[in-house]
């Protein structure tokens, strides 16, 4: 434990340009029937996620297809890394075409036993900033862990008075694309060889912010016009490319259910 908090506390920061063109894509990915993006429409709440991409070189990844550790995030030897969950605060739109900066701190880690093993938890803050000042903030929890070890305990069933749902069959074109579109090499996404065979999965995963991403936009889809402040979301269980999956809610809460019928990732929301 006191070597990681020699971690604790550590910054970087980024700059990028608001481009229309991963707003487009984004849109035709999800299916939405948007128009072109034009100079100063907002961004979706959670698209943030397509921009302040790492560009690291292909020499510098790891087997798994992210950069080696020991750079900014910490060196963790536990195989597994998964997107735990996050907390989003929207102060105000990032907009197309502005210029955005980036803050980022590692706020805690915390390792930890587990039903499946041993755990480090890593929680990070982003801070970003638009040309009227600060946009949004994000805690973003990152989990690494051990590898498979057979039977899993029992999921967790969602709640059962939904108002909307809507079924999603994820297949290899949408994880590549989403893939694609946040530069994101982690092999679990897009070969199925190296998920299935390595990291003992029964197929590609769905992307953890792809997953969040489409509660967002079921939100949209049901309550076009509503001012969101804040996305609190937890993923509990994988989900895997050829399975349907369905996203569900009300107002108040978000939620993925895996084919099984127990939840994959839940989210309450926080309206101005």
């Amino acid at each position: 434990m006191a070597a990681w908090q020699d971690w604790v506390g550590r910054r970087e920061s980024a700059e990028d340009v608001i481009a229309p063109g991963p707003v487009a894509r984004l849109s035709a990915t999800l299916g939405r029937d948007d128009p072109p993006p034009r100079p100063g429409d907002p961004l979706p709440p959670g698209w943030h996620w397509l921009y302040f991409l790492e560009a690291t070189p292909r020499s510098a990844l790891h087997a798994d297809g992210h950069a080696r550790r020991g750079g900014f995030l910490p060196p963790s030897t536990l195989p597994r890394r998964r997107w735990a969950g996050g907390r989003l605060s929207f102060e105000k739109p990032l907009r197309v075409g502005e210029t955005a900066r980036r803050c980022s701190e590692i706020l805690s880690i915390t390792p930890k036993q587990g039903r499946s093993g041993e755990l480090l938890f890593v929680t990070l803050r982003h801070v970003i900033s638009g040309e009227d000042g600060v946009a949004l903030s994000e805690e973003h929890d990152i989990v690494y862990r051990e590898a498979a070890k057979g039977e899993q305990s029992p999921g967790e069933r969602p709640p059962a008075d939904a108002h909307w749902r809507r079924e999603i069959t994820p297949d290899p074109a949408l994880l590549f694309r989403f893939s694609a579109l946040t530069f994101n090499a982690h092999r679990i996404h897009y070969d199925r060889d190296y998920a299935v065979a390595t990291e003992g999965y029964p197929g590609l995963v769905v992307h953890g912010p792809l997953i969040a991403i489409l509660l967002l936009d079921l939100l949209r889809r049901e309550q076009p016009g509503r001012d969101l402040a804040g996305f609190d979301y937890q993923a509990h269980a994988p989900l895997f490319d050829g399975a349907p999956f369905t996203l569900a809610g009300t107002p108040d809460m978000l939620w993925a259910e895996r084919p099984d019928g127990t939840l994959a990732m839940r989210g309450l929301t926080v309206w101005r």
